[in-house]
């Protein structure tokens, strides 16, 4: 393997960890009611994912996927705004997860519109994307939705998590030469 063919295949391996971190801790945070461990699991899911948004924007920009790479940039600087709000607790934080889960529904419609990954990873990220816009505006329009509320956004979080599996799989998966 060259130096470039290895590079490729680090810099997948660390998008999928930090995908595979976000989903995981993800979940756990919305899973747990203790406020301390729900800060640091959103932590680490926010942390991991930024990474992996990073990496992969500039993995599609130099491929000339330029909206796929603008959504991973658009995802990550939701999440980013997500965990500017973190540890205030959930209430607190629902200003900055409104215009994040916002950015979120952007981010991937912008991936999953062109043909970049399988059909059923891209209609995973449609769902997931429609499910947090109907979240972000209701937070716009005045309702205080918590992070874990139910049904929304509790059940968009799988969608959300399939997608990133998708996303994992086909980094995975890809040949490195």
């Amino acid at each position: 393997m060259s130096g470039i063919e290895g590079s490729k295949r680090s810099l997948n391996i660390l998008a999928a960890t930090g995908l595979a971190l976000g989903g995981v801790f993800g979940l756990a945070g919305t899973m747990t009611s203790q406020p301390n461990l729900q800060a640091v699991a959103w932590g680490i899911d926010s942390c991991g994912l930024v990474m992996a948004c990073a990496l992969l924007t500039l993995k599609f920009h130099k491929m000339g996927s330029e909206i796929v790479s603008g959504g991973f940039l658009v995802f990550g600087i939701g999440e980013g705004v997500i965990l500017s709000g973190t540890a205030a607790g959930a209430s607190a934080s629902v200003p900055s997860f409104g215009a994040g889960v916002a950015l979120w529904a952007t981010g991937l419609l912008l991936i999953s519109m062109p043909r970049q990954f399988p059909i059923w990873v891209r209609t995973f990220g449609i769902v997931a994307s429609a499910l947090f816009l109907i979240t972000a505006a209701r937070i716009f329009w005045g309702e205080q939705v918590l992070p874990t509320a139910s049904p929304l956004p509790f059940f968009a979080y799988p969608f959300l998590v399939v997608t990133f599996a998708g996303w994992i799989w086909a980094l995975l998966r890809e040949s490195p030469a």
